[in-house]
């Protein structure tokens, strides 16, 4: 099985060390490292990781700064915030463009591989309530505008599931397809509202009143 890319970006070398000792004991490929913003748009561009941690305050380009610079050149890139502030502002402008997966610092060791992994397979690691509490504070849009992107049934029910947190084998249980049935249902979706992960798909969708 191809192992999982990852870049690691923080500002101070310690946390970089552990991280990569974490993520190379679990059988991830940290494939370089980055101390500013800076350096982790241009290592994103060199390498082209699945997956990138990135810290949200760094000199240079902060950590959103430079999510937002990723995911508007290179979407397919999976980019977790790594950081030690629990702060809704900065979850939400995380959201916003596109993150992954917000994770604090403080967070198990052992769930950091957890987490790289489950980004890099398209899910989102950020807790639903959570999830919901910053999205809730999103202005709606009116509802007349899901015409416009011809989802079937299926498709808005596994949005609906995409928005409340569910990651794909819990939706094929739930609507009892099969996973990979569950996998082509989120990749239609993904292409006919334009987004590339599950963030912006469940953003979209409470935007857009499916979910109260």
């Amino acid at each position: 099985m191809k192992k999982i890319r990852v870049i690691i970006a923080d500002d101070h070398g310690v946390v970089r060390a552990g991280l990569r000792g974490l993520l190379t004991a679990a059988g991830l490929e940290v494939v370089g490292e980055a101390a500013t913003g800076q350096e982790a748009l241009t290592l994103a561009r060199m390498l082209r990781p699945d997956v990138m941690l990135l810290d949200v305050r760094m000199p240079d380009k902060d950590g959103l700064q430079t999510l937002a610079a990723i995911k508007a050149e290179m979407p397919d890139i999976k980019v977790v915030m790594l950081t030690v502030y629990a702060n809704r502002e900065y979850l939400s402008r995380a959201v916003a463009a596109g993150a992954a997966g917000y994770l604090l610092k403080d967070a198990d060791p052992e769930e950091i591989p957890r987490v790289v992994r489950a980004a890099a397979e398209g899910e989102m690691i950020i807790d639903p309530d959570l999830l919901q509490s910053i999205l809730a504070h999103t202005p709606a849009v009116e509802k007349d505008a899901l015409s416009q992107v011809d989802l079937t049934q299926q498709e808005l029910r596994v949005l609906k599931l995409i928005a409340l947190g569910f990651n794909n084998d819990a939706i094929a249980q739930s609507l009892v397809v099969s996973r990979n049935t569950v996998k082509t249902h989120v990749r239609h979706i993904f292409e006919k509202l334009g987004v590339s992960d599950r963030t912006q798909a469940a953003l979209w969708a409470v935007r857009h009143g499916l979910v109260d």
